[in-house]
């Protein structure tokens, strides 16, 4: 390890850290005693961490979201009883740039993450169960195919060479064979869990939502059944932001959220505003009433995430007459 001489402190004092993550190690920023060290990003700096941290009165443990880096350490020290808030980078971001650091290294990272802890106090949350994120990887490997599949699609229908259409050809079907791997991969796991199992069961009663759709939502939305309505919609980054100053009434819009649930709550809305009559009721009013398509299909949605979450929460199937 590396970094300062410990300050002298109080057992008293509430210690904020920093944890700034990379795949090989940690850098942590203990604030307000000011240390600093170095630990490696595996088992046993983990272990030199919580040893380091014992006897100290610990407010909030800080760190971006890696996509995988940060969540051994999540794990470990929340196993260890500290409270772990996981923060958008973007956030931390802006937060370093409101107090004036605009250097950006590593320990100063850190520094700025524990600083974030005391100043706005994110919450703390207990990490995803490890089958859970295996499916969420799973799930975003098959959108990211599926994504990569259309793109060589539009590509071999525009090309003249016979050559490269033959690869193209190639290409297509080792990713068509690989979705399908990822498919039933994702099947089996589902299977195995039988709460999430019964959750996928109770959207696939939706009218418009299919499969993709209902694991993807069941999958990517874990707090479904657990939050309100509006919480779902800003989950999925659905909810309508107020754009408002003075005498000025802005456009309202969306923004953020789970990607991946967005784009398959797109396809479901399509469908449901042909043949969910509820909603597609909805959607006629609104294309009456001289709104976009693009902003009617966002009000759907919004309307399927939210039903979503009234489902879950009650245990029951969809009814043409809400109960």
């Amino acid at each position: 390890m590396q970094g300062k001489v410990p300050s002298e402190h109080s057992a008293e004092t509430k210690i904020y850290a920093g944890i700034d993550v990379c795949k090989a190690w940690l850098d942590v920023h203990l604030h307000p005693i000011g240390q600093a060290f170095r630990v490696a990003n595996t088992p046993a700096g983990l272990k030199a961490l919580k040893r380091r941290l014992a006897g100290m009165r610990i407010g909030t443990i800080v760190m971006e979201a890696t996509g995988k880096f940060h969540r051994l350490a999540q794990r470990h020290l929340y196993a260890a009883g500290h409270p772990v808030a996981v923060v958008n980078p973007k956030w931390t971001l802006q937060f370093a740039k409101a107090i004036g650091q605009f250097a950006k290294t590593d320990r100063l990272d850190a520094r700025v993450l524990a600083l974030y802890g005391e100043s706005i106090g994110p919450r703390a949350l207990a990490p995803a169960p490890e089958a859970l994120e295996a499916l969420q990887e799973l799930v975003n490997a098959r959108t990211a195919a599926m994504a990569e599949q259309t793109a060589l699609s539009n590509r071999q229908g525009t090309s003249q060479t016979a050559f490269l259409k033959a690869e193209l050809t190639r290409r297509l079907k080792a990713i068509a064979k690989h979705v399908e791997r990822l498919e039933a991969e994702i099947a089996r796991r589902v299977k195995a869990d039988p709460v999430l199992q019964h959750r996928i069961e109770l959207l696939l009663t939706i009218p418009g939502v299919g499969l993709v759709t209902a694991m993807a939502m069941a999958i990517g939305l874990p707090e479904l059944g657990s939050c309100t309505g509006k919480a779902a919609s800003l989950l999925a980054g659905l909810a309508p932001l107020a754009d408002d100053s003075g005498q000025r009434t802005g456009e309202r819009y969306i923004r953020g959220g789970r990607a991946s649930v967005r784009s398959a709550l797109y396809f479901a809305a399509l469908t449901a505003s042909r043949f969910n009559p509820p909603l597609a009721e909805d959607y006629n009013r609104l294309i009456a009433k001289g709104k976009e398509a693009k902003v009617a299909i966002t009000a759907l949605m919004r309307k399927l995430v939210v039903l979503a979450n009234t489902l879950i929460t009650e245990d029951r199937p969809w009814q043409p007459i809400q109960p």
